[in-house]
């Protein structure tokens, strides 16, 4: 007799697996180890902040929730400055001026400076705006750290000079690790 496994278990096995799961590589997408990047990511944050500049947070949909949750931790508990551009007006204004695929780097070219460190979040790496203020904050000197999912060869992966990659293509499990 074959016993299936309970839907609430197989949920919690795949959570429970998805940070032993995460992948990290380089601007070249070379592997790095999870530590050296997440060392990575906690010095650029801070170096950006010790000269005076900024975290920017992208994101579309749920990711945007995150990016706006992410700006206001970071400011909130570890003192960082961080913005989430995902303004309903500046979004609406842009989207009708520069069309809604420029509205993330449209903000990044008016607001980001060099010495910024952009997050680019997007679950499936395709988000045309997300990749679009990568390559933005690219152009601009602002390093770039993505977190997507999905698929291995998403177009945000090959954009950050750290990217995180959650091997997995529900939404759901990509957001939440």
């Amino acid at each position: 007799m074959v016993m299936k496994q309970n839907p609430i278990a197989a949920y919690f096995d795949i959570v429970g697996g998805l940070g032993r799961r995460l992948e990290a590589s380089d601007a070249a997408g070379a592997p790095l180890a999870i530590e050296p990047a997440l060392d990575w990511a906690l010095a650029h944050a801070r170096e950006a902040h010790e000269a005076g500049r900024k975290i920017i947070f992208v994101g579309n949909g749920g990711s945007a929730s995150i990016a706006s949750h992410m700006a206001i931790d970071y400011s909130k508990n570890a003192g960082l400055r961080a913005i989430a551009f995902n303004d309903a007006a500046a979004l609406t204004c842009l989207g009708n001026d520069v069309g809604y695929d420029n509205v993330f780097a449209k903000q990044v070219e008016l607001y980001g400076a060099a010495g910024d460190l952009l997050v680019a979040i997007s679950s499936s790496g395709n988000s045309a705006n997300i990749v679009n203020a990568a390559r933005s904050a690219r152009q601009g000197g602002i390093a770039v750290l993505t977190l997507s999912g999905f698929k291995p060869d998403n177009r945000l992966r090959k954009l950050g000079d750290v990217n995180f990659y959650v091997p997995n293509n529900l939404y759901g499990f990509v957001e939440l690790s």
